[in-house]
């Protein structure tokens, strides 16, 4: 039999790909480089997989964050060899954060180059090993049956890490020995031989998700009934967190069995596609909870907390001082409790939970008529409601709770929305009422910084479903370089950008009272022309003067279907001012009312 002549690394490098694509992988996040060619060929080379390349090894990462969101199936990154692996890390550290399913590949010097001065080498070994789910450093390519196989065993795990297992980041690093480019030959191999090696093994996923509970699952359920039953007045809090369909409707059954309010934070979905019935959903205790004598008289017994660490430090505090019988209920039994006073976490499938848990309960014959407890929540949160619509109508649009308040009642349902940190995921939090709307609303909370953010939402809109980004100006300016993939593959994406000219949220800090050291060391106002900067990258800018200009320029890239950043210069002054009439007049109601 004829040999062909053939690249190593790139038979080697489309051998994964191949088992990639077999397994479900349909998106690469790819930057450009040398020592990384065998790998680019390979997945340029897989028509299946679509490529997204970023010349900015940190935009690419964010990226395939916002698309493995978008999509809950792991996203491949392929970089070069050197410091252009270290861009990748703030990226890795928010999805290992949030359990976000990446596969990361990084090409690297083979064996002989490393720690001998070698161009463009560092030490790659477990590179990310403080946020990784899991690592391997798959060896030098072999076209060996034994060694094709062994590669895609590392493909399959490396899948099903990261998708399921221990859902979150996988780190591959690759080492290549020159010649890199396919039309390069190193060996001879024959015919048969190519076409089982580039042939992916066939793979079944056995995992199979089921409602049904083990034994020992069944009993924890129980011990939490039986709580229930016992202590009348608890709370059910939805933090942040990617929810499954079901979750919503079953949870606000959970409320209803029990007569627990559900204190909803604004990026659990919960507030959305809500009916006026849904009285038991509270949205408004960042404000009723700054009353003392409303804590004082309304300490919860028993806490069901569901998803990530609340925004509200406010809420914080007060769970934290109430310190209730508290349990915490995810996928994975991660910890989110800063206070460190919840019960062990509880590793189990919300909608799941929820399920079993309400049948366990009217096995039981639980039957809880409405009581205080649940009116007096949500007397104080209709209280609070009320006064914040009156503030917000007469606000302008330089008032930055009231821009948030107007882009939800502008945009249409089943839009995605990404929530920048900082200021804007705050008023999120603090200003967003209930709607019947249905929105999919997506955020980076895992570590909760503002870099990456538009690169992140740019991933997410790939999908090609309206997507709108609310975020500020210096989140803006750490992620210039995401306008690049904005333009080269024309992605629908409008940035409602919300600019107090640097560092607005400081103002909210006791550091704000001291004006020099304030406005020079934490203000840091930038100055920066945006519009020029934008329009540089043959992009769409539009400053906006009103509330109605906003409706207009909003509604209008939604038609057409385009990116435009929609600029709007706020007054952090007068917003600060706003956020503090609004509490202390809650306050002041709220008092009143349970005098």
């Amino acid at each position: 039999m004829s040999k062909k002549p053939v690249n190593r690394n790139f038979i080697w490098a489309q051998a994964f790909v191949n088992q990639l694509y077999g397994l479900g992988v349909r998106y690469a996040c790819i930057s450009p480089g040398s020592r990384s060619t065998p790998l680019t060929v390979a997945f340029a080379n897989q028509k299946g997989i679509k490529c997204f390349v970023n010349i900015d090894e940190r935009v690419s990462g964010f990226f395939a964050l916002g698309l493995a969101k978008a999509t809950d199936i792991p996203v491949t990154i392929v970089t070069t060899s050197g410091t252009a692996t270290s861009e990748l890390y703030p990226a890795i550290i928010e999805a290992f954060q949030q359990r976000v399913p990446l596969i990361i590949c990084t090409a690297d010097r083979p064996l002989e180059l490393l720690n001998v001065g070698a161009n463009q080498t560092i030490n790659q070994w477990n590179l990310y090993r403080n946020h990784i789910r899991w690592f391997k450093n798959v060896g030098s390519p072999d076209l060996s049956a034994k060694k094709i196989t062994y590669l895609r065993n590392i493909a399959i795990k490396a899948f099903e890490i990261s998708s399921n297992k221990n859902k979150g980041p996988v780190h591959l690093n690759f080492p290549f020995s020159k010649p890199l480019e396919p039309n390069t030959f190193s060996d001879e191999i024959d015919a048969d031989s190519l076409m089982e090696a580039l042939k992916p093994i066939t793979f079944k996923n056995k995992t199979t998700k089921t409602n049904k509970l083990t034994k020992k699952e069944e009993k924890q359920v129980n011990k939490i009934a039986n709580y229930i039953i016992e202590k009348p007045n608890g709370l059910i809090v939805v933090g942040p967190m990617g929810y499954d369909p079901t979750f919503r409707t079953k949870v606000k059954l959970l409320s209803k069995t029990t007569r627990y309010p559900i204190i909803a934070e604004g990026v659990s979905h919960i507030r959305f596609n809500n009916n006026k019935s849904d009285n038991f959903v509270c949205v408004n205790y960042d404000a009723f909870l700054r009353s003392t004598k409303f804590k004082k008289n309304h300490k919860p017994e028993f806490v069901l907390q569901f998803g990530r660490t609340v925004t509200s430090g406010i809420l914080e505090k007060y769970l934290e001082v109430s310190n209730p019988l508290r349990f915490l209920i995810n996928d994975f039994g991660d910890i989110f409790d800063p206070s460190n006073k919840s019960r062990p976490p509880l590793k189990f499938s919300p909608s799941v939970f929820i399920e079993n848990l309400i049948q366990i309960l009217k096995d039981k014959n639980l039957k809880r008529m409405k009581n205080y407890w649940i009116k007096d929540f949500e007397t104080v949160d209709t209280l609070a409601e009320g006064i914040k619509t009156k503030l917000l109508k007469n606000s302008g649009i330089r008032i930055e709770p009231g821009i948030i308040q107007d882009v939800i009642s502008i945009i249409p349902s089943n839009t995605k929305i990404m929530v920048g940190n900082s200021l804007p995921i705050r008023d999120f939090d603090g200003f967003i009422g209930k709607t019947t709307k249905n929105f999919e609303v997506y955020f980076n909370r895992g570590a909760s910084g503002i870099d990456g953010v538009t690169s992140t939402a740019l991933g997410i809109a790939s999908i090609k479903k309206p997507t709108v980004l609310i975020t500020g100006d210096l989140s803006f300016i750490h992620d210039l370089n995401a306008l690049l993939p904005a333009k080269r593959y024309s992605i629908q994406l409008i940035v409602i950008l919300i600019n107090n000219n640097g560092g607005g949220i400081f103002e909210m800090l006791p550091i704000s009272s001291n004006k020099k050291w304030f406005k020079e060391y934490f203000k840091t106002p930038h100055n920066l022309n945006i519009s020029s900067i934008v329009k540089s990258f043959g992009l769409e800018h539009h400053i906006i003067k009103s509330k109605k200009d906003l409706q207009n320029k909003l509604n209008n890239s939604l038609k057409n279907k385009s990116f435009a950043v929609l600029e709007i210069k706020t007054d952090s002054d007068s917003s600060k001012k706003l956020r503090k009439n609004y509490w202390a007049n809650a306050i002041k109601q709220i008092e009143t009312e349970f005098s």
